[in-house]
């Protein structure tokens, strides 16, 4: 009898491993306008030696929402308590929504993350101080994480471009979806809240990729 047991739980392991590597299924996170600080333009914003603060992590591993905002500025308007997101990078990046362009009177290019050079300008207003982003400031293209064990097993590159079909009442097919392979990250597809709203898609939702 203990045999038994122990083989059909050997069984099932095995069956509950297998389902796991046939499922293409890629969790999706839903992005709204944020910013990510160089530690130059954490002080100039908020005063010398300022620490952001942690107030929740993020699906992404390392990364975490902070509970400071800042006022970002354009020509035309401005928007007031986004997100900071950390840890501290290199280079100032503010990811804003396409219709925040309209509203700050600004051209901010479809990027993915790091891609600054020729990107937007704005003015990131916080607490003790203002700085006048020159180059930082991007609308993000809808992109995937994912370690290279799971490039291996959807068949894809680093910076593959593919197509995500959703379910659902309002689902559809998005192309141009860039493949971002890094062995620190997890396995998710982003896309801002303007995409997410117009596909009816949620935090529960899935979505499975169709190579191009």
């Amino acid at each position: 009898m203990e045999n038994y047991e122990e083989l059909l739980i050997e069984i099932l392991k095995k069956i509950a491993q297998e389902s796991k590597q046939t499922d293409l299924s890629i969790p999706v996170g839903i992005s709204n306008r944020h910013i990510h600080l160089s530690r130059e333009d954490v002080e100039c914003l908020f005063g010398k030696g300022y620490e952001l603060t942690k107030l929740k992590d993020l699906s992404q591993p390392g990364q975490y929402a902070c509970k400071e905002t800042v006022m970002i500025c354009g020509p035309k308007g401005m928007i007031e308590n986004v997100r900071i997101l950390g840890p501290e990078r290199k280079q100032t990046q503010v990811e804003v929504l396409k219709s925040d362009c309209f509203k700050l009177g600004i051209k901010a290019p479809l990027r993915l993350s790091g891609e600054l050079q020729d990107s937007g300008s704005v003015t990131l207003i916080g607490p003790k101080g203002s700085k006048m982003i020159v180059n930082g400031a991007i609308v993000a293209k809808r992109h995937i994480h994912m370690p290279s064990k799971d490039a291996t097993r959807f068949d894809v590159i680093d910076g593959e471009n593919v197509s995500i079909a959703f379910d659902g009442d309002r689902g559809g097919v998005l192309n141009e979806v860039t493949v971002r392979v890094d062995d620190h990250a997890g396995l998710e597809c982003h896309i801002d809240v303007e995409e997410a709203n117009a596909l009816g898609v949620g935090s529960n939702t899935t979505i499975v990729i169709q190579k191009n």
